[in-house]
């Protein structure tokens, strides 16, 4: 049974598969909540943007006016993962792009690196931040980086191409962790969460 002293992890829940992050962290004994409106942001400790249509995304959270609170809890402290999709909306910079993101990842992606539908494709990768055991990744459509900044850890990598990073209390994968029974990585968000002193929530 999940206790309320977890964090309770706010699931953007505008489009893509935000049902399977739910799941997965559940599992992992975090409370969640489907975040669609911006006062929603004022019960969370953190958030996870799912993989799904970037543009889409995007521009809703433009839309709902989610775009700017967003972002100002994140500064404020509040972690935030993003997968697939979720990592292209935290770049800075996004290649031939000027769809709105929230810009908060010093890093520069490129959309659907590896190819179309067709190109999908799954890898065993080494992530030592989470085990020593590799990690099996599911890669749908998936973006790179082409640039991080200096204070951008990676990860893990593709070919020497990043598709895991760390950039303090953000956490981006190229992957879908979701789509998988290992739950390391949802269990590595919810370990950020908790070691924020205040627990991402506002002051």
């Amino acid at each position: 049974m999940v206790g309320m002293s977890e964090p309770c992890i706010g699931v953007l829940a505008l489009q893509g598969a935000f049902r399977e992050h739910r799941r997965a962290l559940e599992r992992c004994g975090a409370r969640t909540v489907e975040v669609r409106r911006a006062d929603q942001l004022n019960q969370i400790a953190g958030l996870v943007i799912p993989g799904g249509e970037s543009t889409t995304i995007g521009k809703l959270l433009a839309d709902w006016n989610l775009l700017e609170p967003l972002r100002e809890r994140s500064r404020g402290g509040m972690p935030v993962y993003g997968s697939c999709a979720g990592l292209i909306l935290l770049c800075t910079d996004i290649e031939n792009s000027d769809q709105p993101r929230l810009g908060l990842l010093d890093a520069t992606v490129r959309r659907n690196a590896f190819g179309r539908q067709r190109d999908s494709f799954e890898a065993d990768l080494p992530l030592p931040e989470v085990g020593t055991e590799p990690f099996h990744a599911v890669f749908i459509r998936a973006p790179v980086l082409l640039r991080t900044g200096p204070d951008v850890r990676v990860l893990a990598d593709v070919d020497g191409r990043p598709v895991a990073v760390r950039q303090g209390t953000l956490l981006a994968t190229s992957f879908h962790p979701e789509l998988t029974e290992d739950l390391r990585l949802h269990d590595y968000f919810l370990d950020m969460v908790r070691e924020t002193p205040t627990r991402g929530q506002p002051s």
